[in-house]
């Protein structure tokens, strides 16, 4: 893993300051510890801050040039490139660039990249297998290449203007171009209170942009062209063991290809010139690739699990089951997390607000992780994958009330939430509000009505009226929408499945992993991400994924012979923190001093009523807002980090640290 950046000015006759590179990689230096480089000439300017792991010798030092300068200065290379990733079948594409006469300086998959690019262009990313972002500076064609992964584990910001293009890992190494402006996108803004995370290709900074997964920026002169090279489908069906005839294939032969091809997936996340470990939470999908990666070692695989004091929120105890049966060199870590003094480093590392409370564990297992080994597997995406998360089940049980009568569904909403308003958070009264709250709407904007924070209805009681004028006519929902629309599945589950990869799957969960990895320098790696496999998935039957109220059946029964019984049937178990609590205890003070301060409510934005409501309501027990909360305050935070506080000044109150180291 790494951290990239660049800036290329349109006029030739411009120069970049190297300076200013070397500023750009030095505020990513968290990314990538073990190296800096830069290239810089005349208009162009490259940047990369390196996180070895295959090749650790020099030869893999960034940014790297093609072999037309291998006798040569650095200066003089035809293509440049800084990347940032792991392509996992780089030896296979090696050894057949080697039989076309491309020469080789170095055992990286960088490298690789340079010479697929030569031979083939932007065609090039169809070959590739792993997770990336990176630029090529072509000198021949003076244009400039990035490219996203399919999935988007890696993360890529950009920004133009009429005079210059700048790209980086993160938005901060951008700021630091004093023509760049850190100045709040208030419609990026308005998504972000509906979905906790700012959806793709919004950025929370006005002008610029993520790259989104799955796409590539060719840019020549001043003419931009953003271009999808790959999107998952779920057309192409597999033949489920409930047909008849030729081609059907039992559920015994799916359940072996399926691991077959993960296991293939760990088996090429395994390769690593430094120590490499795994998390393990407990669940399924941790559970089954710390299993795997034990039937491919010849060592104990090192497992890392945090737990806490709180009860409903340790899953120690099915952490060690799992580590005792596969014999791992097992760590684990109570962790009492400090919410106020781990604040101003999330908010810093996450550079965009980010309202999913689930990075403070995540930020701490990396941390402790980090300690023993540099890369770590997990199991992201098996959710995605095989319907796992409980609102797929919620949208199979709510299309059973779809043929009620509309008045009647519209009474069982009042009534939600007239009687089951103050009830406590995971709780199946909880659970019964907010499924009987949206029983009346349409089953896509159903779903989204599940996934949101801040809805359209509240909103319109949050807002200021200048900020509704502001926001007339942009409808967060719209975007889950299109993403429906854009889903070539054949069923509502598959469709759901599909609408969760384009979003919530890159612009929270990677973008959480990511940045908490990132933030220790520790490189995370998810064989269930896997484009093969995921293609594999999509193309299940998805009455294989959720059979009835069975989540992840097919998975689950593949897994029958590998796992016992007690991690495989399991209720699922959100990696989470007990915010709710905090904003009645440790957290009430700050949440009043920050969310009321005339700092946040002159920004225009929120009605000072309103937001006290919240506050009251959730303090005293008569609401469960704490998600809302967490979004505002995370909000609030990130302006007074980037927005208030220039590029890297936290200003704030004694209870938060006023530089933010990186870790």
């Amino acid at each position: 893993m790494c951290g990239i950046s660049g800036k290329l000015f349109f006029d030739p006759t411009r120069a970049v300051e190297e300076v200013l590179i070397r500023r750009m990689c030095q505020v990513l230096a968290h990314r990538g510890p073990d190296g800096e480089g830069t290239y810089v000439n005349g208009p162009v300017g490259l940047g990369h801050r390196r996180l070895a792991i295959i090749d650790l010798s020099e030869a893999g030092r960034q940014p790297m040039t093609n072999e037309a300068c291998a006798e040569q200065s650095r200066s003089h290379g035809t293509l440049w490139i800084t990347f940032n990733g792991e392509i996992y079948n780089f030896p296979e594409l090696r050894e057949d660039l080697l039989k076309r006469g491309h020469r080789f300086r170095s055992k990286t998959d960088t490298e690789v990249i340079l010479h697929l690019y030569e031979e083939k262009g932007v065609e090039c990313l169809n070959d590739l297998r792993g997770m990336f972002a990176f630029a090529i500076w072509d000198e021949k064609r003076r244009r400039l290449f990035l490219a996203r992964d399919r999935l988007g584990k890696k993360p890529l910001f950009y920004y133009a203007d009429h005079e210059k293009f700048l790209f980086a890992s993160e938005p901060k190494a951008i700021l630091e171009d004093p023509d760049v402006k850190a100045e709040p996108d208030l419609e990026a803004i308005h998504h972000y209170l509906t979905y906790g995370y700012v959806p793709s290709p919004y950025s929370a900074f006005k002008g610029m942009k993520k790259l989104p997964p799955g796409h590539s920026l060719l840019l020549k002169d001043r003419d931009l062209e953003v271009r999808r090279y790959w999107k998952l489908s779920y057309t192409k069906k597999r033949p489920g063991a409930r047909g008849q005839g030729p081609g059907v294939k039992s559920e015994e032969e799916l359940c072996q290809k399926l691991l077959e091809r993960l296991r293939e997936a760990v088996r090429l996340r395994m390769v690593s010139d430094v120590p490499l470990g795994a998390f393990l939470s407990g669940g399924i999908d941790s559970s089954v690739i710390v299993a795997l990666m034990s039937g491919l070692s010849s060592e104990p695989v090192k497992t890392f699990s945090i737990g806490f004091e709180e009860e409903d929120y340790n899953e120690l105890p099915y952490a060690r089951m799992v580590a005792k049966r596969f014999q791992t060199d097992h760590h684990e870590f109570i962790v009492k997390p400090d919410a106020v003094t781990v604040l101003p480093k999330l908010v810093w590392h996450y550079n965009e607000p980010f309202a999913d409370s689930s990075a403070i564990p995540t930020y701490y297992l990396a941390k402790v992780t980090r300690e023993h080994v540099t890369v770590a597997l997990n199991g992201d995406a098996g959710d995605e994958n095989f319907a796992g998360y409980d609102r797929y089940v919620a949208n199979q049980l709510a299309c059973r009330y779809d043929g009620l009568p509309l008045f009647l569904r519209r009474a069982m909403e009042k009534g939600a939430g007239l009687f089951l308003r103050s009830s406590r958070p995971g709780s199946l009264r909880n659970r019964a509000r907010r499924f009987l709250e949206a029983i009346a709407e349409e089953p896509r904007r159903r779903y989204s009505r599940w996934l949101s924070h801040f809805n359209t209805q509240r909103k319109e009681e949050l807002y200021t009226e200048a900020f509704k004028q502001e926001m007339e006519g942009l409808d967060s929902v719209s975007l889950l929408l299109e993403a429906y629309d854009a889903s070539d599945a054949p069923d509502f589950i598959d469709a759901t499945l599909d609408v969760d990869v384009q979003m919530y799957l890159p612009d929270d969960l990677l973008v959480k992993v990511d940045i908490a990895s990132m933030a220790h320098s520790l490189e995370a790696r998810s064989p269930l991400l896997d484009h093969r496999f995921m293609e594999f998935a999509a193309s299940l039957p998805s009455e294989l994924k959720l059979k009835g109220r069975t989540q992840k059946y097919i998975f689950k029964k593949a897994l029958k012979e590998l796992l016992p019984d007690e991690i495989i049937h399991r209720p699922k178990k959100g990696f989470g923190v007990p915010i709710d609590r905090w904003f009645r205890k440790d957290l009430r003070e700050m949440a009043y001093d920050v969310l009321l301060d005339h700092r946040g409510l002159e920004r225009g934005y929120f009605r000072r009523e309103a937001v006290q409501k919240l506050l009251d309501e959730h303090c005293q027990g008569e609401g469960t807002w704490h998600y809302l909360l967490w979004n505002l305050l995370m909000l609030e935070l990130w302006h007074r980090m980037f927005i208030d506080g220039g590029k890297g000044g936290f200003e704030t109150r004694p209870y938060a640290a006023q530089n933010p180291c990186p870790s």
